[in-house]
């Protein structure tokens, strides 16, 4: 067998078992936002550290791929880490920082 076919694809997980998934030890302090912006300057804020953290959360549960991130998923992984059910919007955000960050 050559020694190609034994390298794992980047996608497949190279574990033998479930792996769980290791919640973060302290959370990180929050600080307040700057005062005077625009709400919606607030609200694409808000929402782009929730796909962050989303992102980060499907990475370290085993999801490599855009194409393997559907809203169910990712709605899943949001109760699992504590987090309100995300939007449609905010799963497409998810799954073009898994895409793009390649």
């Amino acid at each position: 067998m050559p020694a190609a076919a034994l390298k794992p694809l980047p996608t497949q997980s190279t574990s033998k078992r479930a792996v769980l998934m290791d919640l973060p030890y302290e959370l990180v302090e929050k600080r307040p936002l700057p005062p005077g912006r625009p709400r919606e300057w607030y609200v694409t804020h808000n929402r782009r550290l929730k796909a962050m953290r989303l992102a980060i959360a499907l990475l370290d549960s085993g999801v490599y791929a855009a194409h393997q991130a559907r809203d169910e998923k990712i709605r899943s992984t949001a109760a699992l880490i504590g987090v309100h059910p995300p939007s449609d919007t905010t799963c497409h955000m998810v799954r073009a920082l898994m895409k793009y960050a390649r």
